[in-house]
């Protein structure tokens, strides 16, 4: 089977990510380690993990069997709320790189803001001084507000290249994208297909799907090209995982994007995990 050749997006420090990444939640020990070679060997490149998976061994096991060379892999993990104090932050990092036996993370992000806690600019300063010891290359955040990412912009001069949020057709989070895209920062979409929100069996996009001659995953994650987020899909099958990838030959019209955004409810969170309240503390 060949693999499929992804674009790649080019971040506010120089780096460059896939234009689709894949999700490793709940893909853990031997089987995780199959599913993600597996995706590996289908063309993805980006394999997104976090702390709070407990998979980073699995990860870099992935990593290390899979038939294409280290360097082009880009390995992502997370920071948990427990750890944003600096020194357990760097220290988190560097057990992570233990448990992956990996030299290093290409990307590396605080995981959820926790702003009841305060302690978020604290762990993005050691984000900073992770990146100058050579223990990640990327620096980035997930599901910082607005507001959160204007102070730790504010307190360090330092903006993340990527802020990995919740985003789907029935939350597209246009002001969100928008402040990303006037400060340089790359938007990343966790559960870009919907989680238990029906957005699969969406009537609507089933029509724009059947007359593409497409499958509803793939009209929904070439939606995603289009607004220029990096969606993160996941996938234990192989079948699945190359049809999640096959979007790069076809596009979606204005027409299409409009229908899309009429998808868009008031709060169309999936789990009411609103990042101003909810934290993994």
């Amino acid at each position: 089977m060949t693999t499929i050749t992804v674009p790649a997006i080019t971040l506010n420090d120089g780096a460059s990510l896939p234009a689709v990444g894949f999700g490793t939640y709940k893909l853990n020990g031997s089987a995780g380690v199959a599913g993600m070679a597996s995706a590996i060997d289908a063309g993805y490149r980006l394999l997104d993990s976090a702390f709070s998976y407990e998979n980073e061994g699995a990860v870099g096991e992935a990593v290390r069997v899979a038939r294409v060379p280290r360097e082009e892999l880009r390995v992502t993990s997370k920071l948990h709320g427990g750890r944003h104090r600096f020194d357990e932050a760097i220290a988190t990092i560097e057990e992570s790189l233990y448990r992956a036996r990996l030299d290093y993370f290409d990307l590396y992000l605080i995981h959820w803001p926790n702003p009841r806690q305060g302690l978020y600019v604290e762990a993005w300063k050691a984000l900073i001084e992770a990146r100058a010891r050579g223990l990640v290359r990327s620096i980035g955040v997930c599901n910082f507000l607005p507001e959160h990412l204007e102070t730790i912009i504010s307190e360090t001069g330092v903006a993340p290249a990527i802020n990995q949020v919740e985003l789907h057709p029935y939350f597209p989070q246009a002001e969100q994208r928008a402040f990303h895209e006037a400060n340089g920062i790359v938007t990343q979409s966790w559960s870009p297909l919907g989680r238990a929100n029906h957005l699969l069996q969406d009537p609507g996009i089933r029509a724009l799907a059947d007359r593409l001659g497409r499958t509803i995953p793939q009209v929904i994650l070439r939606w995603h090209i289009e607004l220029g987020a990096i969606a993160l899909p996941k996938a234990a099958a192989r079948e699945r995982q190359v049809e999640n990838l096959s979007i790069f030959d076809f596009a979606l019209s204005p027409d299409d994007m409009a229908a899309i955004a009429a998808l868009a409810r008031p709060d169309g969170r999936t789990a009411g995990q609103d990042p101003a309240v909810y934290g993994d503390a």
